[in-house]
């Protein structure tokens, strides 16, 4: 039977879309002002807290398996090790691969209520300020849909500054997540319908593909310098301590 060219059209499709889907489920702030909702998840808790690895070669930051999910994590052993060589090139290999928590939210961006509920990913300065404003007796739950709390982001960099920051200021009066202009009380429940789902926002690598990724980092670096070791397959050297010296002491 010939191979049916439809149902491969339609494959490529669902799979181009999906890798736009997940594109369009997060927002990022422009510099200036924007004003923005935090929407209520089903849960109670619409903040998310996840550790991802970055800067493992050209490979883009991912989940650690060991700070999400308690599972066996060859990177995040390779950065205690590193740790533990205690050399200064060791150190900074190690804070530049150890995993970092990033926080997300649910929101709703005023003037671009068309695009849905979008997911904001920001650091930690962001989630203490919001984490004070929600604990604040003064706004109470800025989430409720009837009576919650619009805020106004200032996102940029000060002059001078190296890293852009944001400062969020809750609006003087509290408002409905959906008015009559938006729909009312049925689109809210659209919108909260449409928040994405976090568990299907990051893709999870699994310690077998997390190991090959740091075999093809190390091997492109043992490549490029006489200094690098290269782990084995199973995320060790045959001796750690005299491999960490070859590779920083070399």
């Amino acid at each position: 039977m010939a191979i049916d060219l439809e149902k491969m059209r339609a494959k490529l499709t669902a799979l181009e879309n999906r890798g736009e889907k997940r594109d369009s489920a997060f927002w990022r702030p422009e510099d200036g002002e924007q004003t923005i909702r935090i929407v209520p998840t089903a849960d109670g808790d619409p903040f998310k807290e996840y550790w991802f690895h970055y800067n493992l070669g050209k490979n883009p930051g991912f989940l650690s398996p060991k700070r999400n999910f308690g599972i066996e994590d060859p990177l995040n052993d390779f950065v205690r090790q590193l740790f533990n060589e205690g050399t200064d090139d060791s150190i900074k290999m190690a804070k530049n691969l150890m995993a970092r928590q990033r926080f997300f939210a649910p929101v709703l961006v005023r003037g671009e209520e068309d695009k849905g509920v979008r997911i904001w990913g920001f650091g930690k300065m962001a989630y203490q300020e919001l984490l004070n404003l929600v604990l604040n007796p003064e706004y109470g739950d800025i989430t409720d849909v009837e009576t919650g709390t619009d805020l106004v982001l200032k996102y940029g960099k000060p002059a001078g500054a190296q890293f852009p920051q944001t400062t969020l200021t809750p609006r003087r009066r509290s408002s409905p997540l959906c008015d009559d202009t938006l729909g009312g009380p049925d689109k809210c429940v659209e919108l909260l319908e449409s928040i994405p789902d976090f568990d299907g926002l990051f893709t999870r690598q699994t310690p077998e593909e997390i190991q090959t990724m740091l075999d093809e980092w190390l091997a492109g670096e043992e490549e490029g310098s006489a200094d690098v070791v290269k782990f084995d397959s199973k995320g060790s050297t045959t001796s750690v301590d005299s491999a960490f010296n070859e590779l920083m002491n070399a």
